[in-house]
């Protein structure tokens, strides 16, 4: 059997995480855009007092055109002044004067085409999720195959006695977790440190189908991605192959798990960090990846289910939303 390539697949995971955090970056824009609108622009709208027409609007009111019987006007008869003439046989509607109240042609005046407006539906961005984290389990996968990174030091245990033990370990484990993760959101929404759920929000399906499609593929693959990635590869290995301490990689690999979660806000950047770390503390003193991957499952699913598929907002109190 080959030696472990530990270097080059590091390298390979350090270019893998440096673009798995450009890409969450570059898509809070886009998630920002689509977010359901809670109706804070139109309370932060500033009311702004009508002003005195300016002097050129002022004239263009004075000014009416001389009507057909009129034959005298200030400066003499309609058909005596060329300006008059010129009013009448040329006007200018409201509709024909650019910004300055200079007149424009009329068929120069129209409304520029724009072409149709990209909708970002649940279908789509739980396919782009799907695909993205799929991107990132396969890559972490393949390179461990290529550069001979033993199972074991991706926490990896094959031996069927070790597979129930960790999935009930992990369901338990994950349960605790979504618990404290609800505490630690109220208690910022106590000080007034809202938690920002757009993404929850867009993520969550509207009907049956979706939602087997959500708890069935996206979230398994989210889990699966993420555990391979920020536990796996960013400490299992590099503990294994190099003898760092664990513990001072799962504060590395936490920071970064957290600054990928920055679409849900800065209270959302330090909670998802902190459970990021205690994921990283149960990945290490469990030595299993299997387990993390069901507490991590187990987290996700139960928010959306809590949340998104029961409507309630505040686990604490039991408090549901009522839509309108």
């Amino acid at each position: 059997m080959a030696d472990p390539g530990w270097a080059p697949f590091l390298a390979v995971v350090a270019v893998l995480t440096l673009a798995v955090l450009g890409l969450a970056r570059q898509s809070q824009g886009l998630l920002k855009e689509h977010a359901p609108d809670d109706g804070s622009d139109e309370d932060d709208a500033v009311e702004v007092p009508e002003t005195e027409p300016s002097s050129a609007e002022s004239a263009e009111r004075n000014t009416e055109p001389v009507q057909a019987g009129d034959t005298e006007t200030s400066a003499g008869t309609a058909g005596d002044d060329p300006v008059h003439e010129q009013t009448d046989r040329d006007p200018v509607t409201d509709g024909q004067r650019d910004a300055s109240g200079g007149a424009v042609a009329p068929d120069s005046h129209h409304t520029p085409e724009t072409g149709p407006e990209f909708e970002l539906t649940t279908g789509v961005l739980l396919a782009n999720v799907a695909v993205t984290q799929g991107i990132v389990a396969l890559v972490v996968v393949v390179a461990a195959w290529y550069f001979a990174i033993p199972a074991e030091a991706l926490a990896i245990d094959p031996a069927e006695n070790a597979v129930l033990p960790a999935i009930g370990l992990g369901a338990a484990f994950g349960v605790v977790l979504w618990v404290g993760n609800e505490l630690s959101t109220a208690l910022a929404d106590a000080v007034g440190a809202a938690y920002d759920e757009a993404v929850r929000q867009l993520l969550a399906p509207d009907s049956a189908g979706g939602w087997a499609v959500l708890l069935g593929v996206v979230l398994p693959i989210i889990a699966v991605s993420e555990e391979l990635l920020f536990r796996a590869a960013l400490i299992g290995v590099p503990a294994a192959g190099y003898g760092v301490s664990p513990w001072l990689l799962a504060v590395v690999a936490s920071a970064a798990f957290a600054l990928g979660h920055g679409a849900q806000g800065r209270v959302g950047v330090v909670v998802t960090g902190a459970l990021g770390f205690v994921l990283a503390a149960g990945y290490v003193v469990s030595g299993s990846l299997l387990l993390v991957v069901v507490a991590h499952y187990v987290i996700n699913a139960l928010e959306f289910l809590v949340h998104e598929g029961l409507g309630i907002d505040d686990v604490s109190v039991g408090r549901r939303v009522l839509d309108a």
